[in-house]
């Protein structure tokens, strides 16, 4: 088998490939720099538990009008939005801090959005809800994932600064700009937002995959947060890219190829990086003076 079959063929051959690279593409984009964020901000499980907690507003839109992309995709925002809120405002309220407060919820999202989808649909249904189907994404879904994308991509760069200050030193940002809580809730807003844009690709239970493995893997190669973020994205696209290839090389499920390939990198990362991994901790290397 020639290079050109296993490697460039199937997205020549097939529209369903290429818009599926495509999405990866814009999921790469969008959920690269949020990933990253996440991994700097020690919220990393913050993000899991997002993706869990928009199944049940998926799961009411599609009891009202079936499969369909914007009733799911606006029905998982609106509920993403109000777990976040919630979590938020119990953390504030009482003695129980953030990360719980969203692990509670998001167990209880998870379960109402599985029940919804059983009592309406079939097995199948509730399969492509939970995993999502990229090979049958199409071009209104592109144009979705695009737009948050986008959007995602301009407002970082808007409050790119306060972000990263927030990052390594919240009490200074709230001293000096007042405006904290305006950015966290900006950021909390633009990951719920990408988990909707990979849900429509990859479902509710891997859509985080996307997003949070290849900021991790970079970590291990990277020390500053423009090129952490780059190269976060950079794996992401390298994921979707080679994931495709294996799912239709070896005819298995998109999904968890692609989220697999991620883990692959992921794991050689911890191997073999630059910064803080394996061979860095067990083999150093010898050092040499001039």
């Amino acid at each position: 088998m020639s290079i050109y079959a296993t490697v460039i063929a199937p997205f020549a051959d097939y529209g369903f490939m290429r818009r599926a690279l495509v999405a990866c593409l814009s999921l790469a984009l969008g959920s690269g720099p949020i990933g990253t964020f996440l991994v700097l901000r020690r919220m990393s499980l913050m993000g899991d538990a997002m993706s869990h907690a928009i199944l049940p507003g998926a799961a009411l839109g599609f009891l009202v009008a079936g499969l369909s992309l914007w009733a799911m995709s606006l029905g998982g925002l609106a509920v993403g939005l109000a777990v976040a809120l919630l979590a938020g405002l119990v953390s504030r309220a009482t003695s129980l801090r953030e990360d719980a407060s969203l692990a509670g919820f998001y167990l209880i999202s998870l379960a109402l959005g599985v029940l919804i989808v059983s009592t309406r649909g079939s097995n199948v249904d509730l399969l492509h809800v939970l995993f999502g189907s990229i090979l049958s994404v199409d071009n209104e879904a592109l144009l979705l994932v695009a737009s948050i994308s986008t959007l995602s991509l301009v407002a970082l760069a808007i409050i790119y600064r306060p972000l990263v200050v927030e990052c390594f030193d919240p009490g200074f940002l709230r001293a000096a700009a007042g405006g904290g809580s305006l950015y966290h809730i900006i950021f909390l807003v633009l990951v719920v937002l990408n988990l909707v844009a990979g849900f429509q690709a990859l479902g509710t239970l891997m859509a985080v995959g996307l997003m949070m493995l290849p900021a991790a893997a970079a970590r291990f190669w990277a020390s500053t947060v423009w090129s952490l973020a780059a190269l976060s994205s950079l794996i992401a696209l390298a994921s979707g890219w080679v994931g495709l290839l294996v799912s239709y090389n070896f005819n298995l499920p998109s999904g968890p190829a692609i989220i697999l390939t991620a883990g692959a990198f992921y794991s050689f990362s911890i191997l073999f990086g630059h910064h803080g991994s394996l061979r860095n901790r067990y083999f150093p290397g010898a050092h040499f003076h001039n």
